[in-house]
């Protein structure tokens, strides 16, 4: 059994890659506060806000799912939030700490959890995160999300180093999905240009019809995953495939 948990994979390019996985005849199981409303998802209802109830959940979950015969087994960290845009100063702290724990704690404590819990299984097993450009280009505007992304490359690169040196590693990886038409990308047009000064460029990237679907990024992560083109410890962008 090839087996897939997915953070947010009620929407965008979590649902994409639900889908995707699910036709390919993954068990997949689905973690967000709402349905995915698609067949042959297991639906995980949680708020991966809360530590305790995200620990506890995870914890449990993973505990019934190793004692099944499992070929592969894959954590995809892919919830996340934008946060309000504007310049540092003008965010108020619980929108930074919330971003922060949904962006880039929640993928610590679950992937500590997944390495924990698995260690005995001698399966391919891997965490992939969903990351951004954002972690390596600074944009006015986005200095909370830029950061928690580039967070979650480093801890892609220090998980592979450790897993390295252990028996049944666990591969990490991140995965840039590049310009995905999303919510996110609804509420990065809905700014004033004020507030985020390039506006202007993601206006142009939807009028222009140049936004990937969640859609192909799925397929093009689906590719690049069973064709085994990601060693531990790479950040790669799907562009580049």
């Amino acid at each position: 059994m090839n087996i897939i948990i997915i953070t947010g994979g009620s929407k965008g390019i979590g649902k994409a890659l639900a889908k995707k996985y699910a036709s390919e005849n993954y068990a997949v199981y689905s973690l967000a506060r709402t349905s995915s409303l698609l067949e042959n998802i297991q639906n995980i209802s949680i708020d991966l806000s809360n530590i305790s109830e995200t620990e506890n959940i995870f914890t449990s979950l993973l505990k019934k799912i190793i004692n099944q015969k499992i070929s592969s087994i894959t954590l995809v960290n892919n919830a996340g939030r934008l946060g309000e845009i504007s310049n540092l100063e003008n965010l108020k702290a619980n929108d930074i700490s919330k971003s922060i724990q949904l962006n880039t704690t929640t993928p610590l404590i679950l992937s500590s959890l997944f390495i924990k819990n698995t260690k005995k299984l001698a399966c391919k097993k891997q965490i992939i995160n969903i990351s951004s450009g954002a972690a390596k280009s600074a944009y006015q505007g986005w200095s909370v999300y830029c950061t928690s992304k580039a967070a979650i490359d480093m801890m892609t690169k220090a998980i592979a180093v450790e897993q390295s040196e252990v028996k049944n590693e666990v591969k990490c990886v991140s995965i840039y999905p590049g310009v995905v038409d999303t919510n996110m990308q609804i509420q990065i047009r809905a700014t004033n240009e004020s507030n985020f000064k390039n506006l202007q460029r993601f206006k142009d990237l939807k009028t222009n019809n140049e936004l990937y679907t969640s859609d192909f990024v799925a397929n093009s992560i689906y590719k690049i995953d069973i064709n085994n083109q990601l060693n531990n410890g790479d950040i790669i962008d799907i562009r580049d495939f």
